[in-house]
């Protein structure tokens, strides 16, 4: 999908581009940290409807939501072109040993060779998660290796 940026001088920057149905779609990116998002109208190119503003926290959020369910999906397609590459998810449950306490404390990788590429905690994604991150019962861990890679990895954080 192409998407257009424009700087507009003393506002920010402004993101357009085109929708499956047709319509111009707009993201106004302002210096203060808010954004609008913006679709225009049919008659008239140049005229922006806003259609909703959302301070940096509520855009943050918005884009976590949006993006959360999509990086299992991305981490899928990139396995599908290396051979032997496997994208697996393992739940971090209550009263498993890793539950609030450092990823790295797992030594997952060193272990098995697999990495935790990602946690899913809620509606937020952690990713590329530090080895100090802490693990919550709960959370969703995006591994990435080979089949026993993942398998090891569910067998260390499950005990």
């Amino acid at each position: 999908m192409d998407v257009n940026e424009v700087l507009l001088p003393g506002v920010g920057l402004r993101y357009e581009f085109t929708n499956h149905e047709g319509d111009r779609v707009g993201v106004v990116a302002r210096r203060t940290g808010e954004f609008e998002l913006i679709v225009y109208a049919d008659d008239d190119p140049d005229e922006g409807r806003p259609m909703l503003r959302l301070n940096s926290e509520e855009a943050d959020t918005l884009a976590e939501i949006l993006g959360a369910p999509r990086i299992a999906e991305r981490f899928a397609d990139l396995t599908k072109e290396v051979p032997g590459l496997s994208a697996g998810q393992v739940e971090v449950r209550a009263g498993t040993p890793y539950a609030d306490r450092p990823l790295g404390h797992t030594r997952a990788r060193s272990r098995t060779g697999a990495s935790i590429v990602a946690i899913v905690r809620g509606e937020d994604v952690i990713a590329s998660p530090a080895p100090d991150q802490v693990l919550r019962a709960g959370d969703v861990l995006v591994v990435i290796g080979t089949r026993d890679g993942i398998a090891g990895v569910e067998q260390i954080i499950q005990g």
